[in-house]
């Protein structure tokens, strides 16, 4: 049986074109029937795909049709079936996000890379720390901080000065931003089951929003955190070009 392949696409002129160009070569199934889902864009694309087909058990294979591609494949036309056959498969849990906000209202989301926490106003933010219930850092004066997977922690993380974490590792990545209280605190490497929670403190004088990956919450008072088992997202790579070596190959350039 031949296989089956979902093709989408973001909006841009370059991926649409790669869009009509595959599916005109090979086809076009539902995601819904299809044994592999193909993603035509960048990594901001790609996050949406594996959030929209979160419930969809075929895996995701990217082709790079956008500015950032450290999630996705190069682009060809050429030899796709073989190419998704010989895949190598990743899988990524992603990570939790429950708010508390000013008015007292409850939002949950999910983030494949990382959940930030940021200030929203002239006045750096201060934050509380715990980690499953135990108070770790009293007091954070910094522009925000976050909370990252292995997958995220090439993003905003390492932008941050966070480390880059292998992708098979069981642990989560907590990273300052702009840090100015304590000064040398760089943050901390977490037990991927660990829960960390952030009570925003003086929120009115020192606002704070929470965005998990691109969906953004204001005026967070409580932010709590957690990888969720649960969910899968399977994620194909080249051969020799999997997430694992990329996050390797990332240190030394």
């Amino acid at each position: 049986m031949s296989l089956r392949i979902a093709f989408c696409g973001s909006r841009a002129d370059i991926a649409q074109a790669a869009l009509k160009s595959l599916t005109r070569r090979y086809g076009d199934h539902t995601e819904a029937g299809a044994d592999v889902i193909v993603a035509l864009g960048g990594d901001g694309f790609m996050l949406q795909t594996l959030h929209r087909t979160e419930d969809n058990p075929a895996p995701v294979y990217g082709m790079n049709r956008g500015t950032v591609g450290f999630l996705m494949n190069e682009y060809s036309e050429h030899g796709l079936v073989e190419r998704l056959e010989a895949a190598e498969e990743a899988v990524i849990n992603p990570l939790v996000m429950r708010t508390i906000c000013g008015d007292g209202r409850e939002k949950r989301a999910l983030a494949i890379n990382e959940v930030s926490l940021l200030r929203m106003g002239p006045q750096a933010a201060k934050l509380r720390i715990s980690v499953d219930g135990k108070v770790r850092l009293p007091e954070l004066v910094c522009d925000g901080a976050l909370v990252a997977t292995p997958a995220g922690s090439t993003a905003y993380n390492y932008s941050a000065h966070g480390p880059i974490l292998p992708i098979g590792a069981d642990v989560l990545a907590l990273t300052a931003v702009a840090a100015f209280r304590p000064r040398r605190w760089r943050g901390a490497l977490l037990p991927k089951s660990a829960e960390v929670s952030f009570e925003v403190l003086e929120p009115e004088k020192r606002p704070v929003m929470a965005e998990a990956d691109s969906n953004a919450v204001r005026d967070v008072r409580q932010v709590h955190i957690r990888s969720e088992p649960k969910i899968a997202h399977h994620v194909l790579f080249d051969p020799g070009h999997g997430l694992e070596e990329r996050l390797i190959r990332e240190q030394f350039v």
